[in-house]
């Protein structure tokens, strides 16, 4: 009898762990199971210390604000999060606002159609992604637009995760994968007939920089769209409040300073864009853009013990849980932004290069 309940104990263990991996371990758009988390291009052994030195660019401020720093520090933070956000959320590594009767899948699709369609480009025309990540937009973009699309990294590898993404969903005749720095491009100049930037140019040390690359490579007359994380009018830089929770978005998402709502054109024009439009695509009536992470947060402590398990085990490398545990404070402060109005990660701007 002791020998009969030992054995269905351990094939309840062993069940549970199957279920918690194989099961609830893939990713919603099955891109990375939770056996298979790593640090990116950094060895195993390695995550913890790169997660250390991660948290030390914060204890330096100067040197996140030089240029040559950032790349790294960029670098880094993306070895340290990319399978875990492909895992817990999937292969578009951005936000998008919620619509009444779609799924969190569709709703992130039509936020990166409008992208391409705003910048007006025709089937065959060759265009930018300026910050692909592992191209989730880049390929819904080249699906609904038949466009060429190009996308520039800085990290090497989510270029081999974008490139076996792209041959599974069979684009890879439409999408391009280069990694680089987008503040230093290899492109030639006048090489684009459009561009787009979903939620990545926050990264850059000075808007400008990257502002100025993406008008260098394009066409005269071409377009350029970017959504872009700032700070509303609502945000009030004398109140803690406001201040603790910007400070924790930018900790958490590898920003060497969020810029305000009021930046973004003015960059624009100072390396000769015109302005087209201007508008922040989380205002009503479109619905929050956080409730997703509000939702996700029963996932989060069942992702979180799967985590430490899998740490435990040896399976995922030790700092994983650190990563994990930082992306969860990191979308309480997202949310607190979102729900208080100061913060919005989709500022959109439709930029034109003179003729």
């Amino acid at each position: 009898m002791e020998s009969l309940t030992l054995f269905c104990t351990g094939a309840l263990l062993a069940g549970g762990l199957y279920w918690f991996v194989c099961v609830l371990g893939p990713a919603e758009r099955q891109g990375k199971r939770a056996a298979d988390l790593s640090g990116g291009s950094i060895s195993a052994e390695n995550v913890q210390d790169s997660y250390n030195q991660y948290w030390s660019f914060f204890r330096r401020p100067k040197q996140i604000e030089a240029s040559d720093k950032v790349p790294d520090f960029v670098d880094t933070f993306y070895n340290l999060v990319t399978d875990i956000y492909e895992w817990g959320w999937g292969q578009s590594f951005h936000f998008s606002p919620s619509v009444a009767g779609k799924s969190h899948k569709d709703a992130t699709r039509l936020h990166e159609e409008m992208a391409v369609d705003l910048i007006s480009v025709k089937p065959g025309a060759r265009i930018l992604d300026v910050g692909c990540g592992v191209g989730g937009p880049m390929r819904a973009i080249a699906a609904h637009s038949r466009a060429n699309v190009v996308g520039i990294t800085i990290n090497e590898y989510q270029v081999k995760r974008a490139r076996l993404h792209n041959n599974k969903a069979g684009l890879d005749s439409l999408c391009q994968v280069v990694c680089g720095n987008f503040l230093q491009m290899p492109f030639p100049e006048n090489s684009f007939d459009g561009a787009y930037s979903i939620e990545a140019t926050c990264h850059a040390p000075k808007l400008e920089e990257v502002y100025a690359e993406v008008f260098r490579v394009l066409k005269p007359g071409a377009l350029y769209a970017s959504y872009e994380w700032v700070t509303t009018d609502k945000y009030n830089g004398d109140d803690a409040e406001h201040r603790e929770v910007i400070q924790g978005i930018e900790r958490g998402d590898a920003l060497p300073g969020l810029r305000t709502h009021v930046d973004i054109a003015e960059a624009a024009k100072r390396v000769g864009f015109e302005v087209v439009k201007e508008k922040d695509l989380a205002k009503p009536p479109s619905g929050p853009w956080w409730t997703r992470l509000k939702m996700g947060r029963i996932a989060y402590w069942r992702n979180h013990i799967l985590v430490t398990v899998l740490s435990f085990l040896g399976i995922a490398p030790k700092g994983t849980v650190d990563v994990h545990e930082m992306l969860f404070v990191t979308a309480d402060y997202l949310t607190r932004g979102g729900e208080t109005g100061i913060f919005t990660p989709m500022h959109m701007i439709l930029c034109r290069k003179p003729e």
